[in-house]
This record gives structure tokens, sequence and C-alpha cells, in this order.
């Protein structure tokens, strides 16, 4: 983990950069396109309902980030939307992707583990702080 970003390795390779503040974790549609294996306009589609339906409070789960990105070659600086772990749930459990059922396995064992142990271990962190 570099300052409170934390890349977020997947099966198969697939990283993506994870950032945290306010005691979560934070991403934007870009992010979770590439988390899950959809395009942004389905990543949308599937926030914008979560929203619609009353499942989450946008207010309570979204914040915007100033986020530094290239155009036309120039660094340009603009506020992004970011959603928060309970957002990236949702869509988790809603996108129709390999990813996402790999996603959906991850959730529902650290889920399980949380209810029969009364905690979840990640296994790779603790192995990293012992190093």
């Amino acid at each position: 983990m570099v300052g409170n970003v934390e890349i977020y390795q997947g099966p198969e390779g697939l990283q993506v950069e994870v950032k945290f503040e306010k005691e979560t974790v934070w991403l934007n549609r870009q992010q979770l396109a590439l988390l899950f294996g959809r395009d942004i306009k389905t990543i949308g589609k599937h926030i914008n309902n979560v929203f619609k339906e009353g499942e989450l409070d946008k207010d309570a789960t979204v914040a915007k980030f100033a986020t530094v990105q290239i155009e036309g070659g120039r660094e340009v600086t603009r506020e992004i939307e970011h959603y928060n772990l309970d957002v990236i749930i949702s869509v988790g459990y809603r996108v129709k992707s390999k990813q996402g059922t790999q996603f959906r396995i991850w959730a529902t064992q650290r889920l399980k583990d949380y209810l029969v142990q009364g905690y979840a271990i990640n296994e790779k962190r603790l192995a990293q702080k012992e190093m």
C-alpha cells in the first residue's frame, strides 16, 4: 500500500488501484468497469439502478476526488465521482461477467467468515506485514 492507495491484484493478473479514505474504499466508474470486466455504460446503469431503487443513499456513498489525468497531452485535474464499498458490493452482485462471479464468490466467502468466525483474515496482507 502506498499512502492511501492499494493495488488490488485479482485472478488472472487484473490490477486495480483502490483508494482508501474515510474508513472505506473508493473506486470510480472506470475502475469498476475494469474490476468487473464490463463497459463503463453498463456499470453506470447498475449504479443508477442502485440509487433509483433506494438500495443505497447517493449522498452517503458517493464522493468526488480530485484526479489528475492526461487530456490532449496535458495534465488536467478533474473532480471525479468515486463510489464506496457499499456501491462496489451492490454493483458486484448485479454485474453478469466472469469477474463479477469471482467477486461474488470472494464477497460471499468474506461474509461467511464474519458470520461464522466473527472475523475474516486477509492472508496475503498478513503475510506481507510479517516480511
